[in-house]
Formats: C-alpha cells, structure tokens, sequence
C-alpha cells in the first residue's frame, strides 16, 4: 500500500512539474509576441542628442571633417548574437550628425578579419562582415519585418545594401545609403551618409525623403555582424541594450531602438 501511494505521489510530482514547464513556455512564447505587436506606443530609451553640422561630412572614410572634432563616441558593446568577443577581435563605436537632407554616421571598427564569403549581395547577407543600421523615421517602434515602418540597413564591405520588401524578399537599397571605408592594420573606419524615409516609402514608386529638423526624434541603433572565416556570423554585437533572452530583434521590432533627438 506504502509502495502504491508513493507510486501515486511521483506521478503527481512529474504531471504538476510538466504542467509547470508547458505554462512556464507559454508565458515565454506569449511574452516574445507581445514584444512585437505593432501599435503599441513606444517608450523612449536610451535618448542621445545628435548634434547638427554646419557643414556636412564629406563621405570619404575618413575623420578629418570638423563636425567628427565636436561630436561624441558611442559605443556598440551590447552582445546580441554569440560569445562576448576579445578586445582582440573586436570593439566597435560610432559618432552621429545631420543636415536636413541626411543623417551622417561615422564607425570605428577593430577586427582583425574583414570577411566576405557570399558574392551575391542577396545571399546570407547576415553572414558576411557588415555593418547594420536601424532607423524609425517617427519613433513610433513596432513590428517592422516585412514592411516601411522601419528599416535595417545591412551594408556590406562592398557598400551594397540590404534589407527585406513587403514581399519577403531581400532587395538592394543602395540609394538609401552612401558609404565609404578605410582600413589601416586591423582598424577599418565606415563612413555613412543616410537618406531618411519614413512609412510611406514604396518600393519602386518616387518617394519624397525626409527633411530633417531641430527637435525631431527619430529611432535609432546600430551593429556590426563579426565572421572570422566561418559558415556563419560568429558574433552580432548592437549599441543599444536588449532585454530578454532573445536579443536579436532588431530587424523585425523597431521597439528596441534607441530614441535620436536632433540638435543644433
């Protein structure tokens, strides 16, 4: 009779532990999906104040414009995808201007491995050595995967550039991105000069940028996808802080953008 009921009990134990694990699992899944619904009012974080330039940056890949003098370093230390690298291998930064017509960002980047596999821009972009910038022309966040609401920008160590269209699909927006690179040693500089749309952008119909202005807020992060030679990217490391465990969200929730706010 002892052995039955102690039988009875560890039945009891292993259905409430699973039980436990499936609502546990549950809470996870229904907390991943309520980080991307779209309508839900961004909270603004992160906040930096971008300073205008009087004259704007000439794209060259190079630091000696008299607004990079006067502005500040940013860093991209937050780990999105893989092991936290050595100094060795990597440490990024960033620095931001603007012009009515553009945003300027400039990136400092150390890696001792500058890597290309895929010459097709449109194959496993994500893989190859690239730069990534995100921008959400109201700050408005939300879900963004498959659509204008915000867009992010893989620039590639050729300078092509990639993100997804409303059909799923990756497409060229080299129009949207002027970008110009040095490298000296380990240490490669990205300059980028970026054209702003906001959610009525079209593909493939005229679209109107927009004009850029004092007091304006705009979302924004960037990040640097790191291969040293192999199959896949080997680390993906952002500016901005991701809470939760899935820290790769950018590209479809503009919610963990960083809020911009233009000065002059």
């Amino acid at each position: 009779m002892k052995k039955l009921a102690f039988i009875l009990s560890l039945v009891l134990i292993v259905s409430c532990k699973k039980e436990g694990n499936s609502n546990a699992e549950k809470t996870i899944a229904e907390t991943k999906k309520q980080q991307i619904i779209p309508g839900k009012e961004k909270t603004d974080h992160q906040i930096r104040e971008i300073k205008k330039a009087e004259i704007a940056p000439n794209v060259d890949g190079k630091m000696d414009d008299p607004i990079w003098k006067q502005t500040k370093w940013y860093p991209m230390d937050q780990n999105w995808i893989g092991e936290f690298p050595d100094f060795k291998d990597f440490m990024g930064r960033y620095k931001m201007t603007w012009s009515p017509e553009a945003l300027y960002i400039l990136v400092e980047i150390k890696d001792d491995v500058l890597y290309d596999q895929h010459k097709d821009p449109l194959k496993l972009w994500w893989d190859d050595d690239c730069v990534e910038i995100f921008i959400d022309a109201d700050n408005s966040g939300g879900e963004h995967q498959y659509n204008n609401n915000a867009f992010a920008y893989h620039v590639a160590l050729d300078g092509n550039v990639v993100d997804l269209d409303a059909q799923k699909k990756p497409l060229l927006y080299n129009n949207h991105v002027k970008m110009k690179r040095t490298t000296k040693d380990d240490v490669t500089v990205w300059e980028f000069e970026l054209t702003v749309y906001d959610d009525t952008y079209q593909e493939g119909k005229p679209n109107d940028p927009v004009v850029l202005s004092k007091d304006q807020k705009l979302g924004f992060a960037i990040a640097y996808n790191d291969n040293d030679t192999s199959k896949e990217r080997e680390n993906f490391m952002g500016s901005v802080f991701v809470p939760g465990e899935d820290k790769n969200q950018g590209w479809i929730n503009a919610d963990i953008f960083g809020t911009i706010v233009l000065i002059e």
